[in-house]
C-alpha cells in the first residue's frame, strides 16, 4: 500500500520535464531487462488524448500590433470559458460562461479561423498570429514527493525478488541523470531487501519487553515464559479464517491477529493472577479445585469482552468489500476467527498447563522484595548452659 505498486520488482524514475523523464525511463528499462531473472520490463504510461496547442508567434503578432496576452484571452475565452458572472434563480447560483459553440472548439481547421481583434477595430485569423496544432497529452501525470515519475514494472522468476532488486540498485548506479532526476527500486521487494535485519532486530526487542512485563505481573519467571509459549496458539483460528476467505496475510490481517494476541494476553494475566490469589491470599490449595473455583469466577469477564469484540466486528463482517471497509473487512474476519481459539485456549488449555507448573509450593526460587529467608534455630555449644 505504501509504494502503489503490486508487481514484484518496480523502479520508478523521478523528474520534471515529461519528454526527458520517459527518456530516461525508456534508458532504465533497457537495464532491467539485462538483469537475470527479469521478466517482460514495461513502462507504466497513461494513455494519451489528443489536445490543441496554441503557441504565439511573436513576430506576427507584433507586426500587426497585437499583444501575446490579447491572443491567449481571446483563445482561452473561446476554446475553455470565461465566467462573466452570476445568475440568481430559484435561491440557486449558476455561473454566466461565455463560450465558443462546440462546432467552432472540435474542429481544428474553426480553430485555426478563430477572429482576433486588432487594436486598429480590425479582426485578424488566430493562425496568422499563432501556430496550431494537435498533440498528444497524457491523460495523467503522476507525482510523488512533489515529483513527477514514471513506473518500470516486472514480474521476477527464477530468483530472489530481493536479490533482483539488488542487483538493479547497483547497474542503477551507472545511469546519468540530469539535475533533479533520479531512480529509486519500490515494491514489495524493497522492505525485504531493506528492513528485514531491523524488522527481526525489533521483533526480538518486543518479545524481550513482553516477557519482561509478564514476569512483573505474574512474580515468576516460570509462568511468564510459560504464557509466552503458549499463547501464540491464541490467534490460530484468525490464520485459518483468513485461508477460508480466501484473504491471505495483509497489513489488515496482521493487525487482527496481534489485536486477538492481546486479549488472549491480557485474559490469561488476568486468570492466572486470580488463580495465585486465591492459593497464596485465600489459602485454596493447589488442585483441581482451585482451577475450576478461578476459571468459573473470571468466566464471565472472559466470555464478555470477546462477545463484545465480535460483535462490534460482525457489521463489518456482513457488509463485505463495501467502499470505505477495504482494511476492516479482512481484519474483523480474522479478529472473530481468533476469538474462538484464544477463548476456547483461556478457559480449557490453559488451565490444564496451570495444574503442572503453576503451583506457588513448586515455583522457581523466586522471592519477593523484602521476604526474609527463615532463621536457622541456635545450637548449644559444649560447656555452655542454654
Amino acid at each position: 500500500m505504501l509504494t502503489g505498486s503490486d508487481r514484484d520488482i518496480t523502479v520508478r524514475v523521478f523528474g520534471q520535464d515529461l519528454a526527458t523523464l520517459r527518456g530516461k525511463a525508456e534508458e532504465v528499462r533497457r537495464l532491467v531487462a539485462t538483469v537475470p531473472g527479469v521478466v517482460a520490463p514495461k513502462l507504466d504510461l497513461p494513455p494519451d488524448t489528443p489536445t490543441i496547442e496554441i503557441e504565439v508567434n511573436l513576430a506576427a503578432a507584433a507586426r500587426l500590433g497585437i499583444k501575446p496576452g490579447d491572443v491567449r484571452r481571446a483563445t482561452a475565452t473561446l476554446l475553455s470559458g470565461l465566467t462573466a458572472g452570476s445568475l440568481f434563480q430559484d435561491q440557486k447560483v449558476f455561473d454566466v460562461v461565455v463560450l465558443g459553440v462546440p462546432s467552432v472548439r472540435d474542429n481544428l481547421n474553426s480553430v485555426q479561423n478563430l477572429m482576433i481583434d486588432t487594436p486598429s477595430g480590425g479582426h485578424v485569423r488566430l493562425r496568422d498570429v499563432a501556430d496550431v496544432r494537435i498533440r498528444p497529452d497524457p491523460t495523467v501525470v503522476a507525482h510523488d514527493n512533489v515529483s513527477r515519475r514514471v513506473d518500470i514494472t516486472a514480474a521476477v522468476d527464477g530468483r530472489d525478488p530481493a536479490t533482483v532488486a539488488a542487483d538493479i540498485k547497483d547497474r542503477l548506479t551507472g545511469v546519468t541523470f540530469p539535475v533533479e532526476y533520479h531512480a529509486e527500486v519500490v515494491g514489495p521487494a524493497t522492505p525485504q531487501w531493506i528492513g528485514r535485519a531491523q524488522a527481526s532486530m525489533m521483533a526480538i526487542a518486543v518479545t524481550v519487553a513482553v516477557f519482561l512485563l509478564l514476569q512483573a505481573a505474574l512474580g515468576t519467571w516460570r509462568l511468564a515464559l510459560l504464557l509466552i509459549v503458549t499463547l501464540p496458539l491464541a490467534p490460530v483460528g484468525g490464520l485459518f479464517a483468513a485461508l477460508l476467505a480466501n484473504r491471505g496475510l495483509s497489513v489488515a490481517s496482521l493487525l487482527g491477529l496481534m489485536g486477538v494476541w492481546a486479549l488472549a494476553v491480557r485474559n490469561g494475566v488476568l486468570l492466572m493472577r486470580h488463580w495465585q490469589s486465591l492459593e497464596v491470599d485465600e489459602g485454596e490449595p493447589f488442585g483441581w479445585k482451585l482451577v475450576l473455583r478461578g476459571t468459573g469466577e473470571r468466566l464471565a469477564p472472559v466470555l464478555t469482552s470477546a462477545t463484545a469484540t465480535a460483535v462490534a466486528m460482525l457489521p463489518m463482517v456482513f457488509v463485505g468489500d463495501a467502499a470505505g471497509l477495504e482494511v476492516l473487512h479482512p481484519l474483523a474476519i480474522v479478529v472473530l476467527g481468533g476469538l474462538v481459539t484464544s477463548t476456547a485456549l483461556i478457559l480449557f488449555l490453559l488451565p490444564v498447563v496451570y495444574l503442572q507448573f503453576g503451583s506457588s509450593r513448586s515455583r522457581d526460587t523466586d522471592q519477593s522484595v523484602g521476604e526474609l529467608a527463615p532463621v536457622p534455630p541456635l545450637e548449644a555449644s559444649p560447656g555452655r548452659e542454654t
